[in-house]
């Protein structure tokens, strides 16, 4: 956040490149999360106070979004669309601690415009390989404490904005197996990793979480497999591989 007592406003930058927040856009309300990196936020620290207040300080505030490294979005003059509210985040250092998260509606009840699908895109890839570079320490605790909701955006087309660190995750504990055919993964990428895709069991178009427990690795075939055929008994062979992965780790 970035106030200017000049032209009494503050101006919010959701910068998706870097992972630590989990801001989000659930409908047309924008859920932003306040400042402090390390320990509990509080609502009175330096411009999260200008921002619970904002109602009453007569302050503007203004919305950029961050989808490519230095490349700023606006996306409109917001307000407070409800009170702020307390949820649980992982700080720099990976520790749980409890944030304060804003809702945030664009003013004048307008619609949030609509975004480019290669913006998307964009800061989805660079978003995985962050996630790729971190340990398996560090990835469990982001994976395990990530949002369950995936964000739904309005593109072209409709998209889901799925969360790194579950994908990521899911790919780690296969460890190249697919986890419906179990044969190894067909090729490697690039990176020389095994080619895998995520697939969300329950899926997202119909509700499903994005979360460790929904999510699993399949190879290419048997994801659009999946989607073609949607069987019964292939979804609860992947649940089972999924309850037994986890269950192994207690």
């Amino acid at each position: 956040m970035r106030r200017s007592l000049r032209t009494n406003s503050l101006v919010l930058v959701s910068d998706h490149t870097k992972a630590l927040y989990e801001d989000r856009w659930e409908g047309d309300v924008f859920h932003y999360t306040g400042m402090g990196r390390i320990g509990d936020q509080k609502l009175d620290f330096q411009q999260n106070k200008t921002l619970a207040e904002s109602s009453t300080n007569g302050v503007d505030i203004y919305l950029f979004e961050v989808f490519r490294e230095n490349e700023y979005v606006f996306m409109g003059q917001v307000e407070l669309a409800g009170q702020p509210y307390q949820g649980e985040q992982l700080d720099i250092e990976n520790n749980l601690r409890l944030v304060w998260i804003f809702p945030l509606r664009l003013k004048g009840n307008t619609k949030p415009i609509e975004i480019p699908q290669e913006w998307i895109e964009a800061k989805n890839q660079y978003r995985e390989q962050k996630a790729k570079k971190l340990s398996d320490e560090e990835l469990n605790a982001r994976a395990k404490h990530a949002s369950k909701k995936a964000v739904k955006r309005s593109t072209s087309t409709t998209s889901y904005e799925r969360d790194p660190y579950v994908s990521e995750y899911a790919k780690r504990w296969a460890n190249g197996i697919c986890q419906l055919c179990d044969k190894e993964a067909p090729f490697k990428d690039k990176n020389g990793n095994p080619y895998l895709e995520t697939h969300h069991i329950e899926w997202l178009s119909r509700g499903g979480d994005d979360t460790i427990e929904n999510t699993i690795a399949l190879c290419p075939n048997c994801h659009k497999k999946m989607h073609i055929l949607d069987r019964k008994s292939d979804v609860e062979k992947l649940k089972k591989r999924v309850r037994d992965h986890l269950l192994s780790l207690m």
